[in-house]
């Protein structure tokens, strides 16, 4: 019996040709990688702006209606559409920075009514850094934040009780 002729071998320069094909393959991965995490913009990743991050806390621990939190309501609201059997989907918390002192924090919300119909809400709030404010700046976050009270009003005096009086 002979060799055949026809049997193929690799031969090194194939093999470092693959093994450098792959290299090339893995440092792109690596560097598009590190890439997207050094441009990817505060808004995206609140925890890479240190105010970002303390505006998100002031909204997320602020009172809310019905609720200690408002984070304690939004995931209350989930946990009940969910025991109910209905769809509900919670956004990401995103914070941008408006101006100065001034955050916004957004979150989406999606869920399905009884009869089946999906709903979006988007739940915006305005975080006053300086001031130490949450601000509700959609109609769905007016609906989960309490009313601060007016402080351009002057407490009025007293009203005398309701009833019956004699002259």
């Amino acid at each position: 019996m002979g060799h055949d002729s026809t049997e193929t071998k690799s031969s090194p320069t194939s093999f470092s040709a693959a093994r450098a094909i792959h290299y090339a393959v893995v440092a792109v991965l690596v560097f598009g990688g590190l890439y997207y995490f050094w441009s990817q913009p505060p808004s995206l990743n609140p925890m890479a702006d240190k105010r970002a991050a303390e505006a998100l806390a002031l909204v997320q621990t602020h009172r809310a209606v019905g609720a200690p939190t408002i984070l304690q309501a939004m995931n209350e609201h989930v946990r009940s559409m969910k025991e109910r059997g209905q769809g509900v989907r919670l956004g990401e918390w995103r914070v941008k920075q408006v101006e100065g002192d001034v955050y916004e924090i957004r979150l989406q919300l999606r869920d399905q009514s009884v009869s089946g119909q999906w709903f979006e809400r988007e739940f915006i709030w305005h975080a006053h850094l300086d001031l130490k404010k949450v601000n509700a700046a959609s109609l769905p976050a007016d609906g989960v934040t309490p009313k601060a009270p007016d402080s351009d009003q002057r407490p009025s005096l007293p009203m005398p009780p309701a009833g019956p009086t004699s002259y």
